[in-house]
């Protein structure tokens, strides 16, 4: 199983299961389903969208690179590290993806520019959050 498919399925199996116990909840899962309108569909839809833009982007140790390179060092480690994840803006996400990257993101979801940028700047921190166990970029 991928890595993409443990996240879907504990992010959708979340969805339809109802809200989770404090002791299991998903904050990745609670956002996607604040933003798909609680449809697990479109939950996952949101989710496959923003991990075909990190792989587009040469996966997750790229795309941190990224964010350093354009001088948002501190959020991206937030993200990775064990503490609370730092909130980056969508005016921020413009300045590292560009406006060709957000532009095909918008077209994917079927949202505009403004939207996707903000849907991100959501879906993002929490997501290389989980994707980064224990404070660590996984070598895969």
């Amino acid at each position: 199983m991928s890595l993409l498919d443990g996240i879907l399925s504990n992010v959708l199996g979340s969805a339809v299961g109802g809200s989770p116990s404090p002791q299991t909840s998903n904050p990745l899962g609670s956002i996607l389903s604040g933003l798909g309108g609680g449809n697990a569909a479109q939950s996952g839809s949101l989710l496959t969208a923003v991990m075909s833009m990190v792989q587009q982007n040469g996966g997750l140790p790229n795309m941190l690179d990224m964010f350093r390179q354009k001088g948002l060092a501190q959020q991206a480690d937030s993200w990775v590290g064990t503490g609370a994840n730092a909130s980056i803006t969508p005016d921020q996400l413009q300045h590292v993806f560009g406006g060709d990257q957000l532009g095909s993101l918008a077209s994917q979801l079927g949202t505009s520019h403004n939207q996707a940028s903000s849907i991100l700047s959501q879906i993002l921190p929490e997501l290389v959050n989980q994707l980064t166990p224990n404070g660590q970029i996984p070598d895969n």
